[in-house]
């Protein structure tokens, strides 16, 4: 399709408009959000629904429809997949296997109950769903949409967890310590299971299916065994090119685009060759030359990411739900929650951890945030679900994040030693009773 010059010069002034107003929006509401003791990308992720047909649009005059026409959408939905891009390339870079160290039985129990519980509950709902039909499109079976489910009910938001966890000052304490490692083998999973997903729904075949499995086996043995020793001796930092850290910045981006394109061809989404890139990135040497880049480029993710926020924002309408989508909503909400919660306080309780231990780590667990919007946008975009159900789990990921942080406070009430944020959060009279019970992870 070929656009006139005049016509792509209206569209870069709307989508430079639109910008302007979704930057500062998302700066706003995580402003706010932070104030309410919420993590800031939930404000953001607010301000993206709002900037939607849910509230905005509701106005006269449509001012979404004004403010992201239909011409700037793509290029918006481009923006949006560049910071998806950079956010998932900052995931895994931060992913450190060390959490999983010392740990490793009662670790590899609560991941993976409460990985397999909301799973398998996951799937059955699907099954209910596609009775309704309104599981994906049509044609699409129902295994995709099934395995799906069960990813998005499964997965922990790493990152949220993360900055949850230092904010009421638990980060380098053993519930913290825990509770990331469980959130990192979790999203190891579910990514995996994810990655499945897509090979499945993808492949027309079983020689696609074979072939899309083995390429995606070549991809993660290269990276790990190719790529990465490539890197250690690139970036050394007795290499005198190093001496500039625009180089070291030029090939770690150049080097993670390359993947998310690798991935893409495959049959794969970006997100997968960004994540692997970012988690094979040797980061000792990166920390030795060039400490810097790393978060450069979260920089440039934390600016786009309010972006996808609002092309998120576009698909998800509240006013289109109707009673059967209530129920959906708190069918979901229910299973969501239930299946975290008791996947991973039983096998805590049941690898030996104190009861107070188990219930906080099953509510840890439950947050989701941007990462399951993440994998939301992936089964869109693959039409697994439709546009009822995309709404129905953004809202489940928003409430189950939200409730996190609050149900800390109340279960693992932080100490005035470790009082953060403006206001302070403070811990309760009998809080130094109960840290006899819970100074280990284990009785």
């Amino acid at each position: 399709m070929v656009v006139s010059s005049s016509a792509l010069e209206g569209t870069i002034r709307d989508v430079l408009v639109g910008l302007a107003v979704v930057v500062p929006a998302a700066f706003i509401c995580g402003r706010i959000a932070q104030r309410l003791r919420q993590p800031a990308v939930l404000g953001e992720i607010a301000a993206g629904l709002m900037l939607g047909p849910s509230l905005l649009g509701l106005f006269p005059g449509n001012p979404t429809a004004v403010l992201f026409p239909d011409e700037a959408r793509p290029f918006l939905q481009l923006l949006a997949q560049l910071g998806l891009v950079l956010f998932m390339f900052g995931v895994g870079y931060h992913l450190d296997v060390a959490h999983l160290r010392g740990r490793g039985r009662q670790v590899l129990s609560v991941s993976l109950s409460s990985v397999a519980l909301p799973f398998a509950l996951g799937t059955g709902l699907a099954v209910v769903f596609a009775s309704w039909g309104l599981t994906g499109q049509e044609g699409t079976g129902l295994l995709g949409p099934a395995l799906f489910l069960g990813a998005a009910m499964s997965i922990t938001a790493f990152p949220v967890l993360a900055r949850i966890l230092s904010d009421h000052g638990l980060a380098r304490e053993r519930i913290g310590t825990m509770a990331l490692a469980c959130a990192a083998l979790q999203d190891l999973l579910a990514w995996g299971i994810l990655a499945v997903v897509v090979v499945v729904v993808n492949a027309t075949g079983p020689w696609p299916l074979a072939r899309m499995a083995l390429l995606s086996a070549l991809f993660v043995l290269g990276m790990l065994y190719v790529v990465r020793p490539g890197l250690r001796w690139l970036l050394a930092p007795e290499r005198r090119w190093n001496r500039d850290s625009t180089l070291v910045h030029g090939v770690v981006f150049s080097g993670l685009l390359l993947s998310a394109w690798a991935t893409d061809v495959m049959g794969l989404h970006t997100v997968f060759g960004a994540f692997v890139f970012g988690a094979v990135v040797p980061r000792r040497q990166i920390d030795a030359c060039a400490p810097e880049v790393p978060a450069r480029i979260e920089q440039s993710s934390l600016l786009l990411l309010p972006v996808f926020f609002t092309v998120t924002g576009l698909s998800v309408d509240f006013q289109g739900l109707g009673g059967q989508g209530l129920v959906m909503l708190l069918a979901v909400l229910v299973v969501a929650c239930a299946g975290k919660f008791v996947g991973a306080a039983a096998a805590a309780r049941l690898t030996g951890a104190t009861p107070r231990l188990s219930i906080t780590l099953g509510v840890l667990l439950n947050a989701r945030g941007l990462t399951e919007l993440v994998l939301l946008n992936v089964g869109l975009g693959l039409g697994v679900i439709d546009g009822r159900l995309f709404t129905v789990m953004v809202a489940m990921a928003v409430i189950t994040t939200m409730m996190t942080g609050p149900l800390l406070q109340r279960l693992w009430p932080a100490p005035r030693s470790r009082t953060v944020g403006r206001g302070g959060e403070h811990g309760g009279a009998g809080d130094a009773a109960a840290s006899a019970e819970d100074a280990g992870v284990t009785q």
